[in-house]
């Protein structure tokens, strides 16, 4: 059977004119032809296929209608466009279904230009981000066999709107919004409004992962299931123990829960249709069993086993998930920015009262933003959404904008109309890339419905019991999502010209040793120990081959301090290092160079080389 498609090319238009010339086929309809003109228009290009019925019909009108309302038009011109499609219905079959679709805007000025004409037209279109879309619309497939969250079902049907927020508190229609000093906050608004997650090319960070020996997709594994080398690891474990220490400093509790849990479990049925994620399903002995994707209900089952009072809130857990699980679509894997498993820190906050979580979550988000410098994102890096429901910020607008203003630059905003998830506000830090893909890193939410759903209590003053409002935050985001804008900003850098460069403290070799012959070996070996007893990951280039070439190959690795022995610097009393970071050789006393990069390293952890010290020891990684 043909697919039952309509095919549709939207824009948001200063103006249309147009003016039918000739009749094209014998069945167009019959009219007077006249030039028409139509301001502030949404005009909708669509082209009918072949098998359409009625239900792809309303299926697009659909799409259209909730298109118009998150930019806020309410005068549409559907314009019927051959050239969209080499398959089309039969022309009778076409203007029926055309005319079906104007008569379901019954609550907003709708026309069609003539169908069957051809006609000149002039066309001048807005330039905000929601202002050209193209939509390929199908009948939804009676014939889904995965399960799939109500939440997940609703996600594309919730009425929304978009906006920016300004720190001085202004909410600007998106349409209306000057965009010319905050290009990435324009990508953002696109990709978001778009909702296309497939990808359409490799991004940069994906060659570097391989080349790097970071981490490769796993073949032997389900698609967005990645492998790790002894490189990737290093990095990927100190991210998780520096994420991990913060969350413990600023008062979580770290907790493990368990990677699988009983779909039927009351609590879980509620929840699942409330969370828009698809998830791996196990059959075991007669249980529905799902993988978590996350450590929420973990948590949440054991804080229904505490007896709390309103004096020990807010009280704070936290676990480091290695790892959760999430089906995304195979067409958005891609690298490191999305996966079906990844390791997520996952903080929750029970508090006692609305006001009480505004206060914590401001906490968050100084958390967050600080985990994120100190991973080297910088806020020129990230861009901030905020999603709340129109209620919620109509009673916390200054809350709202103290939080935007902690942050210093316009967010994008989507307001719901009504509730749908089980939080009334979520903001989060996305990371935009070198394709215009956006990814979340930083996040936190207000949940007003798992304390009861869980059966989570408190004693309040007055001695009577009530369920928290909790919060969920990741200060960092999915430590896989790190990596890859690490690594993007590398890219960058080296398509700008610069060289890309590890923070040193998670430099897998911070210091490589590279003897001009072998009778300078116990030198360097001795050279080695005493620095990396300063807690420094010092390595030896003890090969055979050429000083130009150990020195190029120590480059290619982004090697920060390299260290070339001979006669002179097995005498002297001070380092000659060559420095990546300003591309000189200099001479420096030990101490100092420790203290240099102590300074670069303090107050992150710390752990020794996961390679042979030796190069000549190593396997060549063939990536």
């Amino acid at each position: 059977m043909e697919p039952q498609i309509v095919r549709i090319l939207q824009l948001h238009c200063d103006n249309i004119e147009y003016t039918p010339t000739k009749k094209e086929i014998k069945t167009a309809e019959d009219i007077v032809p006249e030039t028409k003109r139509l301001e502030e228009v949404v005009v909708v290009f669509v082209a009918i296929e072949n098998g359409d019925d009625s239900s792809v019909a309303q299926n697009a009108a659909s799409q259209i209608r909730n298109s118009m309302q998150k930019i806020g038009s309410n005068r549409l011109l559907l314009y019927p466009y051959a050239h969209l499609s080499s398959n089309l219905a039969a022309p009778s079959t076409a203007l029926s279904l055309l005319k079906e679709m104007e008569s379901s805007f019954s609550d907003i000025e709708v026309s069609h230009s003539p169908f069957g004409w051809t006609k000149s037209y002039k066309i001048q279109v807005k330039g905000h981000p929601l202002a050209e879309s193209s939509k390929v619309v199908t009948k939804d497939s009676e014939a889904e066999k995965e399960i799939t969250s109500e939440a997940l079902k609703g996600e594309s049907k919730i009425k929304s709107y978009w906006k920016i927020l300004t720190p001085d508190g202004t909410m600007t229609d998106i349409s209306d919004f000057d965009f010319s000093n905050h290009k990435k906050l324009e990508v953002l608004a696109k990709y978001e409004y778009a909702k296309k997650r497939s990808v359409d090319e490799p991004p940069p960070h994906v060659a570097l992962m391989k080349k790097m020996a970071i981490a490769d997709y796993e073949p032997a594994s389900d698609s967005g299931n990645m492998r790790f080398f002894p490189n990737g690891r290093l990095i990927k474990s100190l991210i998780e123990r520096y994420v991990t220490d913060r969350v413990k400093e600023y008062g979580g509790y770290e907790v493990e829960t368990p990677i699988m849990y009983d779909s039927h479990h009351p609590s879980m049925v509620s929840y699942f249709n409330r969370f828009p994620a698809r998830q791996y399903n196990i059959d075991s002995e007669g249980k529905k069993l799902f993988l978590r994707f996350a450590a929420c209900f973990g948590q949440f089952l054991m804080a229904n086993e505490f007896q709390m009072s309103y004096k020990n809130l807010p009280y704070r857990l936290y676990e480091l998930t290695r790892y959760s699980f999430r089906r995304e679509q195979s067409g958005e894997l891609v690298g490191l920015r999305r996966l079906r498993a990844f390791t997520m820190p996952d903080c929750h906050a029970f508090c006692k009262d609305l006001k009480q979580a505004m206060d914590e979550i401001k906490v968050r988000f100084d958390l967050s933003q600080s985990v994120l410098h100190e991973l080297g994102i910088e806020e020129s890096d990230y861009e901030m959404a905020i999603r709340f429901t129109e209620d919620f910020y109509n009673d916390n607008k200054s809350s709202i904008d103290e939080l935007v203003k902690k942050h210093g630059k316009p967010v994008l905003v989507e307001m719901w109309k009504e509730k749908f998830f089980y939080f009334v506000l979520k903001w989060e830090f996305n990371y935009v890339d070198n394709l215009g893909k956006a990814s979340a890193l930083s996040t936190d939410q207000i949940d007003v419905e798992n304390g009861n759903r869980y059966g989570i209590e408190f004693i309040d003053e007055n001695n009577e019991h009530r369920h928290p409002i909790i919060l969920h935050n990741s200060p960092s985001g999915a430590i896989e999502r790190i990596i890859y804008a690490t690594l993007e900003k590398a890219a960058k850098d080296i398509k700008e010209g610069k060289k890309p460069q590890y923070p040193l403290w998670l430099a897998p070799t911070q210091v490589r040793i590279i003897p001009l012959k072998e009778e300078f070996y116990d030198f360097c070996n001795t050279l080695s120990d005493q620095i990396s007893a300063h807690d420094v990951r010092v390595d030896i280039d003890d090969r055979n081959e050429s000083i130009g070439k150990r020195i190029r190959e120590a480059e290619k690795e982004w090697i920060q301090y390299i260290l070339v022995i001979g006669d002179k610097e097995a005498h002297s009393t001070n380092l000659s290092i060559r420095d990546r970071k300003t591309g000189n050789v200099r001479d420096i006393s030990f101490d100092d160079f420790v203290s240099e990069i102590k300074t670069q390293t303090n107050g992150k952890p710390y752990t020794g080389l996961n390679l042979p010290k030796y190069l000549s020891k190593r396997p060549q990684i063939m990536v």
